[in-house]
């Protein structure tokens, strides 16, 4: 499971986290203001309304967005009181990001790229008026995105550990066909959610035990040790 490979040391969780934290809540906030703008700026077209965003993001919004979402993963944590680094579950996310103010970061971060965006010739008056008078718009939208992402990340979580709970079934009833269907979806669902401790270490036990079964001929006749590890998964 290439996914597994990708995670082979429990040390580097933490950075694996702020990395896919980083990037996939980055993109949730980058397409959220897109379509704050858009509403925002009603009068502009698609194209200018393309070219205020590239203003902003080169004035100041790309490194605040990349500010307030470290800001969550550090003051977030520590006002959460997570002391490993690591987060458990989805929900200290969500508390981290409401703690870390990401909210409150982007919304002095928009207001400074308008200003400098217009200070620069970029934009023109009205349009940074429009931007500061429907910013609680797009603030709005930030925030329902970034938690319309964290749910999808829990509902996610939960498939998996429903796959590999029909793995291990199918892994008691010696069914490998069965096992190899769920297999494929756990791998799948892995490249999409935030890497978690307990998933990870339950989905590499399955990788394990899978292709040793694999590698074995489909045989389930397992050694001593590789049993106890099977006893791992109930």
């Amino acid at each position: 499971m290439q996914i597994q490979n990708e995670i082979s040391n429990d040390l580097n969780l933490e950075s694996k986290q702020n990395k896919f934290i980083n990037s996939t809540i980055g993109k949730v906030i980058n397409n959220a203001i897109d379509i704050g703008l858009r509403y925002v700026l009603p009068d502009l077209i698609e194209e200018e309304v393309i070219e205020v965003k590239d203003a902003l993001m080169q004035n100041g919004l790309k490194d605040g967005i990349k500010t307030a979402i470290d800001n969550a993963l550090n003051i977030g944590k520590s006002a959460v009181g997570i002391v490993t680094g690591k987060f458990e579950n989805i929900s200290q996310i969500q508390k981290a990001v409401e703690k870390g103010g990401v909210i409150d970061t982007i919304s002095d971060v928009i207001d400074l790229a308008a200003k400098q965006a217009k200070n620069i010739g970029i934009i023109n008056k009205n349009t940074e008026s429009l931007i500061k008078a429907g910013k609680n718009s797009i603030l709005n939208n930030v925030s329902s995105s970034i938690e319309k992402e964290l749910r999808n990340q829990e509902k996610n979580l939960e498939k998996i550990a429903d796959y590999s709970q029909k793995w291990t079934k199918c892994y008691s009833n010696k069914d490998f066909e069965g096992m190899q269907e769920q297999y494929v979806k756990i791998e799948e669902k892995l490249k999409e959610v935030i890497p978690i401790e307990e998933t990870i270490k339950k989905a590499r036990t399955i990788e394990t035990l899978h292709n040793l079964i694999k590698n074995n001929g489909k045989n389930f006749d397992l050694s001593k040790e590789e049993l106890e590890l099977a006893h791992k998964l109930n």
